[in-house]
């Protein structure tokens, strides 16, 4: 029998239709996002998170001549808010990515992997994480939680 995913997520049609705090994320991740590393792709990602104590971490991607030894701007920025801030809870992650020189509208979501990482955080402090992504213009996507856009997810309850 076939059966079909339904996934929630809001379409918020652009910048101005945000609120307060999701503006300072926006600003925050398109900012920091200048600051990717991407010699090889030329697609500059960045992320900032939300945490619950007020704190706004960001990061953006950095690639490597060995590709596999880069990391995304997702990984960056959570693997640096959980070593720094490891008992306070993600509240909001923002991701807005495009082309270095290029002006693009069309949302750009989480890669697998940054999904997956996303997702242990989730699990760790039992709660979800809104994930907005975006690119630099045009609509921006929200989910209230990475579940959302990993529905068959794999977490420490099959170990």
């Amino acid at each position: 029998m076939e059966k079909e995913f339904k996934i929630s997520f809001e379409a918020i049609s652009n910048y101005e239709s945000l609120d307060t705090t999701e503006k300072k994320l926006f600003d925050a991740a398109k900012k920091i996002r200048e600051n990717a590393y991407a010699e090889y792709s030329h697609f500059h990602v960045g992320c900032a998170i939300l945490l619950e104590n007020g704190e706004i971490i960001t990061g953006s991607n950095q690639e490597n001549a060995a590709y596999p030894s880069g990391l995304c701007a997702e990984r960056t920025t959570i693997f640096w808010a959980a070593a720094n801030f490891p008992n306070v809870k993600m509240k909001k992650l923002f991701v807005i990515g495009a082309p270095k020189e290029a002006v693009s509208s069309t949302p750009i979501p989480p890669c697998g992997a940054c999904r997956q990482s996303i997702l242990e955080y989730e699990a760790k402090q039992i709660e979800g994480i809104e994930i907005y992504f975006a690119s630099l213009d045009g609509e921006i996507f929200k989910t209230k939680s990475i579940r959302d856009l990993l529905p068959f997810s794999f977490d420490a309850s099959f170990l």
